[in-house]
């Protein structure tokens, strides 16, 4: 039970009036502290002026793991209305299909929503395959989460007054006030409970402009401010050099790129659209009382660094669209020398590993760029 679930399924959840919310849970002490608590979990959210805390009801804990609890997991599931998973990986997903397709077999006419929330454009389908079976009314829909949340430590919370999830357990939850999450369209969609989640009949636009304008911005902050020496992404607002340098990526590059590939899809992809959108993201991204920590922005590079993610994907759809990516490659050129060295070959070998081959004029370009903008 991570900071998505319970900063937006579960608190959009209990705002929606369900009366009765099941978490599969794997964590025997998370489950022992929510289930003391008389089903009570807390949550801190980072709002523009501080923190505040919210208490969600109605929450009963489940470990899958445990025989007994998973008999009642698949009872609960069998008449629930609206899923959500918001695991690590997809790979995940071979442990809960199963349970959810027995669940899913006992009324499968029954309507039901999935929002698959696993930070992968495609978690929606790799889950409907992953349970199987022939359910006509399940629909299983894709999201785009753009709310920025985190993990706090016990010792954490004491030290900041946060709160924990529950009197006895190891952590706590701190969640940005942000809450507009986009979800693929369904029949009867829009008579779904959970609050905070807005429909789309293409959400692939909206992906791309969270991947290659949110992440992208986000990755390139964390990677600048590293170089700087800052520990927080909040030290870096109102910084007169990476500030106005992060906006001219954002606009210029990222959003220029996004506004003529998806242009007349929303107004998002406008002039105007996409800088309301870049202002609200960098004040955002430098919440200062969101703690977000630079070394979790920066963490991972190999995947961050892979073909189709947020840094050399975003450089990909800037050449693609005619523009030069003068400033987003500096990310990706400071992750690759932290990665392979300052070393032209070490890091044409490394990319020659991370990235799907053949090798392609495509892969040269973007290889060029980097290694202009480190200097190699």
């Amino acid at each position: 039970m991570g900071p998505i679930q319970t900063g937006i399924f579960l608190s959009g959840a209990a705002k929606g009036g369900f009366d009765r919310i099941v978490v599969a849970e794997v964590d025997e002490k998370i489950k022992e502290a929510v289930n003391s608590s008389g089903g009570k979990i807390s949550i801190n959210i980072a709002g523009a002026d501080g923190i505040y805390r919210e208490t969600i009801p109605n929450i009963e804990i489940l470990n899958p793991a445990d025989k007994d609890d998973l008999e009642k997991l698949v009872e609960a599931a069998v008449d629930a209305e609206e899923f959500a998973t918001a695991l690590p990986n997809v790979d995940i997903f071979r442990h809960v299909a199963p349970w959810m397709r027995r669940a899913f077999e006992k009324k499968p006419e029954a309507t039901r929503y999935i929002y698959a929330a696993e930070n992968n454009n495609h978690a929606a389908e790799i889950l409907t395959e992953a349970v199987g079976g022939n359910f006509p009314n399940t629909h299983f829909l894709n999201t785009v989460v753009g709310k920025m949340s985190g993990v706090v430590s016990s010792a954490e919370a004491a030290q900041d007054n946060l709160a924990l999830l529950a009197p006895g357990a190891d952590r706590g939850h701190l969640v940005e006030e942000f809450n507009t999450i986009y979800i693929s369209s369904a029949p009867g969609v829009n008579a779904i409970k959970t609050k905070y989640l807005f429909p789309k009949t293409d959400l692939f636009p909206f992906e791309e402009a969270k991947l290659y304008g949110h992440n992208a911005i986000h990755f390139l902050l964390g990677m600048l401010g590293k170089i700087d020496g800052f520990e927080f992404m909040s030290q870096l607002r109102g910084n007169e050099k990476l500030i106005p340098f992060a906006r001219s990526a954002f606009i210029d590059e990222c959003g220029t790129a996004l506004c003529k590939k998806w242009k007349g899809a929303d107004s998002l992809f406008t002039i105007e659209g996409f800088r309301n959108y870049v202002e609200d993201l960098l004040v955002r991204m430098t919440n200062p009382f969101l703690k977000d920590a630079i070394s979790r922005i920066t963490r991972d590079l190999p995947r961050k660094l892979s073909w189709d993610d947020r840094s050399v994907g975003t450089m990909r759809l800037v050449v693609s669209q005619g523009i030069k990516p003068d400033k987003i490659s500096s990310g990706a050129a400071l992750a690759a020398v932290e990665l392979f060295s300052n070393d032209s070959k070490a890091v044409r070998a490394g990319f020659e590993k991370l990235w799907p081959q053949p090798w392609t004029d495509e892969h040269e370009t973007v290889l060029t760029h980097i290694f202009e903008k480190a200097g190699i």
